[in-house]
């Protein structure tokens, strides 16, 4: 037996530098991911938001005619802007957000991970 202690953590990084490496994600294409559209956010207190009701606008700090974001995982994967395909809200992408590829984001998309999940090493 080893004196080294495995950890997920270490294999989830090699596992990912791996994928990554190989770029074979075919096993992932039926793998249901929910996108959200964000037209924009804003910061209000509690108070202010208790007093929301039908009529009142919101702000959003995000200009008329702006790009909205494309999320995937609460991470923004592309611009786009909206339009309406047979009385239905759409998104016409106009610009896919770039990501760095390697061992080094891996490790950096799995720090993302264990913050998000609370796990400590």
């Amino acid at each position: 037996m080893s004196n080294t202690e495995w950890t997920a953590d270490e294999e989830l990084v090699q596992d990912a530098a791996a994928a990554a490496a190989g770029g074979d994600l075919s096993r992932l294409h039926d793998v249901p991911i929910e996108l959200s559209v964000e037209i924009g956010r804003t910061v209000m207190t509690l108070g202010q938001a208790l007093r929301l009701g039908p009529g009142s606008i919101v702000e959003l700090r995000r200009l008329a005619g702006e790009p909205v974001d494309l999320l995937a995982g609460g991470k923004p994967i592309a611009h786009g802007e909206v339009v309406v395909v047979d009385e239905e809200f759409a998104l016409r992408i106009t610009d896919m957000v770039s990501t760095s590829h390697g061992p080094a984001a891996a490790a950096a998309d799995q720090q993302d991970l264990v913050g998000a999940t609370g796990a400590t090493e």
